[in-house]
Order: C-alpha cells, then structure tokens, then sequence
C-alpha cells in the first residue's frame, strides 16, 4: 500500500490516493525494463533494407566464357556475388524486428515504472490537467513548477493538454492507453491525470 499526493488543476495539495499497488524501491525490476524497452525499439525500426541476391538481378543467364582454356578462373554467371554488377552475399532481407513479450512482463514493467518514479518523487499525480491547448501556456506551467523534461499522461485521448505538449521541446503527452514504458523512462518526469493513474492501476491489479 501506498498513499500518492494529489494535485488540484493549480497544482496545490488536494488530497491523497491510496494505492494497493507495492510501489517500493524492491519493486522495481530493472532488467524488466530493460527488455521492453528494447522490444519498443526494435518495433519501431522499419526492417525494409533489401538487397538483391544473384538470383533476383537480371541477366547472367549466359555462361560469360568457356570452362576451359582461357587461363582465367572458371565463371558460370556474370550475376554472381564476386562480380561486378552481381548480386549480393547474405545481404539484408525485408524483415519484422518485433519482439513478442508476454502481457505480465509488460505490466511488471509498467509497475516498476511507477514505483521508480514514486521512490524518486518524479511522480505527480493531478486531478484534471486544464490547458488552453497554446504550447506557450504549458511550457510556462510545467518550467514553472519545475516538471520538465515530462511525460503528460491523461486519461482523454482528446485533451487540450495533448495538443498543448505536442510542440513542447523537452515535452510528451500520451494517453493512457497508448502509454508507453520507453516514454517513461526517456522523461525524467511523470505527469499524469488521476483518472488515467487508476486505470493503469486496474491493469496491475
């Protein structure tokens, strides 16, 4: 059990939240992390490079010269790897590079997540993030209260916060159903709606 602080839209103490998650430092599984982390990365690179093998470059159908007597070493393709203009040996293939990972190692993540900014005071928990949807008012309310670089988390995929981070130099909005434990980890902090806190609570169970 702990108790998490609650921030009115002011960012002023409005209460607290009582969690049944365990969000202590023993907790927080770094190799876990680790391993989605890596997994959210490999499944963003687009895996397209592609080389032609000897077999998909056109021509060389024709043996260049005889088998014998020409004093050079014997060729049967002009298309062959050690030609010039042939195929290439082993080369890249289009390709997926995800990694399946199992749904409880992406929770323990999500958790240890959580618990490592709760134990670092990194996490700020707020009733309703207000915003005008101008970049410039949020940057000023984030830097003012000392929150940036952040991660913005809300529980509407609709906000005005969203679109007030979206242009924000050292600055993410997600919303909770799209949040992400590599965003987490790259923002050193986390900002998120506490509706939005529950729901990734009911996920962990």
């Amino acid at each position: 059990m702990a108790d998490i602080t609650v921030l009115n839209s002011k960012f002023e103490n409005a209460g607290s939240l009582s969690v049944n998650v365990a969000l202590e430092s023993d907790n927080i599984n770094v190799p876990v992390v680790h391993s989605v982390v890596k997994a959210t990365l490999a499944g963003r690179r687009q895996g397209n490079a592609c080389t032609k093998t000897r077999g998909l470059v056109s021509g060389g159908g024709r043996k260049p010269f005889k088998q014998k007597g020409t004093g050079r070493a014997r060729q049967g393709s002009t298309r062959a790897p050690i030609q010039v203009g042939g195929g290439t040996a082993f080369g890249p293939r289009t390709r997926s590079y995800d990694q399946k990972m199992n749904k409880k190692v992406v929770l323990k993540a999500i958790q240890s997540v959580l618990a490592d900014k709760f134990q670092a005071g990194k996490l700020t928990v707020v009733e309703t993030i207000e915003s005008t949807g101008k970049t410039k008012d949020m940057h000023t309310l984030l830097n003012g209260k000392g929150l940036l670089p952040a991660l913005i988390v809300t529980a509407d995929k609709n906000s005005p916060a969203l679109r007030a981070v979206k242009n924000l130099q050292y600055g993410k909005g997600l919303a909770v159903e799209g949040f992400s434990v590599y965003e987490a980890v790259k923002f050193e902090n986390l900002v998120i709606e506490k509706a939005a806190l529950e729901k990734l609570l009911e996920r962990l169970g």
